[in-house]
Order: C-alpha cells, then structure tokens, then sequence
C-alpha cells in the first residue's frame, strides 16, 4: 500500500459503482481512510441500496485499507450533515470530500418534464452543496480555532456543462453551474487552508454507456475506463496539491487537461439605440472565438 495520502481522511459520493468506486479503491490503496457514500439508486436516482457502497468496503477491507460505508443521500441536507459528521466521528477529523453522487434524465428541451429537470438539478447541485456546506463549516471552525486545516474539495463537472451536449439541457445545467460553484468556493475557502477543484471525467460506465452509438470495442471499455480518472482525484486529494485550486480538470483515457473558464471576448462601446446593433454585434460575433464542441475544441460553425 502506498503512502500517498496516508491517513487522509476522505468522503467520496457516489462511490459504489463506476467512477466514484475507482476513487474510493485509489484513495485507500494509497492510505487514506475513506467514507464510502452511496445511495444505492438506480441511474435516474430511483430506488435504495446500500449493498454497492458495503461491498466497495469490503474490498478496501480486504486490501488492508480504512473504510465505512454511509448511505446518505446527498441532496437532504441533514443526511449530508450526518455524514460529514460520521467521518469525523469514526476517522477523527476529515480532509477531503469528493462530490461525485449523480444520476441521469436525458431527454431534448421540448419533451422534458418538471420533474425530470427537478431531478437531476437536486441530486448534483443540492448534493454538492449539502456535503460542501458542512464539510467548510467544519474546516472554518478548525481554522477560527487555530487549528492545522490542509483541506480539499473536489467537485464533478461534465463536458456536458461545460462545453454542452444535446439532450441535456438539466446535466449540463448543473454541472456547468458546478464548475461555477467550484471557482466561487475556491476563493472564498481559500483562508480556511481549503482548496477547491472540479472534474469533469469522461468513462464508460453504467450511466454513460447507452449515449455510445454502435459496439463498444475492447479497446474503447479500456481507454474509457473509469480508472484513468481516479489518479488526478487521488493527486488533488493529497497534500501535495496545496498551490492548486479554483481549476477544472477534464480527465479520462484519453486526455488530461485544464479546462479554461469564460473570458470576456470582442468588445466595443456602449449603444443606446437598438436598431442600430445589427451590424455591431455581427462584428462581435464574427471576431469572436467559437463556442468549443464536446472535444474542447472550436466547433467548425453550427449554432457557435
């Protein structure tokens, strides 16, 4: 077992299956003590279990790691509070928490339903800020009380949300308010000794799988294994990582990179007169740079 992040204490959501599991493995072969949090539902969020979340304890377990399961769900506030809280109690303190917990409603804007919208914003903004509420309440009062705090919160993008894909107008609405959020964050914390990144990780897994036309070949389930993901959390959560926060990670088997927030483009002055911004906005427009597609990069024209 490495030492990496020896004796970290870690919370990570969502970690029962898929990537959140590979974060949770990674973290204690490592050291860390890890709060295995799964709600056990479905990929649209229905249902409970809390079989995942004890059965990625068991391994860690059997590795000779540190865990304990917890089946929170992230979005209640009290629930989010108890964990951090469980943490504290079983480990003696906590260091990370990594906000990983989603789930999926892909439907096109016109056919989408309230609640389907309703859904998805709640699991991935409210229980982002749930656990992230407490857990800088907890790192603040350490602080305030003169306390060491070598703290970090790791938040999930998308390139959904940041870059945009169709079909998913309430995904790509979160996790683009995420990404946000985790910039804001990074700057208010950053007294407390809290760091503040966000991933946006791209792998095949139970949510992802069926949004891949045709056969996925041998080669793709590697090269988009949720394990190709795991290491850049596993770095952000270590104390190696201090110096870096307020920064968006696009991660998977294909690619490690920083992703680059909203700058302000072409400008000119000020118009009081709409009939005239025709021809100056299409100026602005067409000295712009192109909105990026899902790879990142500048799309060859469509909407921009």
């Amino acid at each position: 077992m490495s030492h990496f992040c020896e004796d970290r204490i870690c919370i990570v959501t969502g970690a029962g299956r898929g990537i959140g599991r590979e974060y949770a493995l990674m973290l204690a072969s490592h050291g860390a003590k890890v709060v295995v949090n799964d709600f056990g539902g479905a990929r649209d969020g229905t249902g409970s279990d809390a079989g995942p979340a004890d059965e990625v304890v068991a391994e860690i377990e059997a590795a000779g790691g540190e865990a304990v399961a917890n089946g929170a769900d992230v979005s209640d506030f009290e629930q989010a509070r108890q964990m951090i809280e469980q943490a504290v109690d079983t480990f003696g303190g906590l260091d990370v928490v990594v906000n990983n917990a989603g789930i999926l409603r892909d439907r096109m804007l016109v056919n989408m339903r309230e609640e389907e919208w309703d859904a998805v914003i709640r699991v991935h903004m409210k229980g982002t800020f749930a656990p992230a509420h407490h857990a800088a309440a907890y790192w603040r009062d350490r602080s305030k009380a003169g306390q060491p705090v070598d703290a970090r919160l790791i938040n999930t993008a998308s390139v959904s949300g940041i870059y945009g894909n169709v079909g998913q107008t309430n995904y790509g609405a979160a996790k683009a308010g995420i990404a946000s959020f985790s910039i804001i964050a990074s700057r208010e914390l950053a007294r407390y000794g809290v760091t503040v990144n966000c991933i946006a990780p791209g792998a095949l897994t139970r949510l992802t799988e069926d949004l891949h036309p045709g056969e996925i070949t041998d080669e793709m389930r590697e090269r988009q294994s949720p394990r190709w993901v795991a290491p850049i959390v596993t770095w952000l959560a270590s104390r190696e990582s201090s110096d870096v926060t307020g920064r968006v990670f696009e991660s998977s088997g294909n690619v490690l990179a920083v992703a680059e927030g909203w700058h302000r483009g072409p400008s000119t002055e000020p118009v009081d007169d709409p009939t005239t911004l025709g021809p100056i906005v299409r100026d602005l427009v067409s000295r712009a740079r192109l909105n990026a597609d899902m790879q990142g990069q500048d799309s060859d024209g469509g909407l921009g």
